[in-house]
């Protein structure tokens, strides 16, 4: 069965619910299976599910990894544009906010968000909720999370990790300070 079919439309007769189970991307009411999706109506066995065309695209669960571009940088967090969820890539209108207190495991009361992120910085970091309504809550406290890429704020060339907290311009030999993400 590889009809196309939109949110809201049966896939089976009323009753038939018995002999099928709704699976990902349908959901049951009345004893009648419905499309929750609009893509592809596949079964195997007595289980309906539905293949939305979007699939590769991946959203942000809590404890899923993220990668991001910082676009704003404020006194109390970053805020960052995310790229990839768990290494698919995302939906574009995905925001994730990295406040103070969730940049490091230990001193968080000291941190400075302008000395571990800068506006253009590509960073790593783990959603840790789901925020409010337009943000995902994401933290860096972990030694494999934090920033990945970045360039000079004097030259724009890319920098180098020199340690933790440190990166540095390799042709000017220039040391800006960041949360620098270990590997994984």
């Amino acid at each position: 069965m590889a009809t196309q079919v939109i949110p809201g439309q049966p896939l089976s007769a009323p009753g038939a619910s018995a002999s099928l189970a709704a699976g990902p991307g349908t959901f049951t009411r009345g004893g009648q299976v419905y499309a929750a999706l609009v893509g592809h109506v596949s079964r195997e066995g007595g289980v309906l599910s539905v293949q939305g065309k979007d699939e590769t695209q991946a959203i942000p669960e809590p404890n899923a990894t993220v990668v991001g571009t910082v676009t704003r940088i404020t006194r109390q967090a970053a805020t960052l544009s995310l790229l990839t969820v768990d290494g698919r890539p995302c939906r574009p209108d995905f925001t994730g906010i990295i406040r103070s207190q969730d940049v490091r495991q230990t001193a968080k009361d000291s941190v400075k968000i302008w000395s571990c992120f800068r506006p253009g910085d590509v960073v790593r970091a783990k959603v840790i909720s789901l925020g409010d309504s337009r943000s995902y809550f994401l933290s860096t406290a972990a030694n494999s999370l934090g920033v990945l890429f970045a360039v000079s704020t004097s030259t724009g060339e890319p920098l180098e990790a020199v340690n933790w907290e440190e990166m540095r311009d390799p042709s000017t030999g220039e040391v800006e300070a960041r949360k620098v993400a270990g590997p994984e």
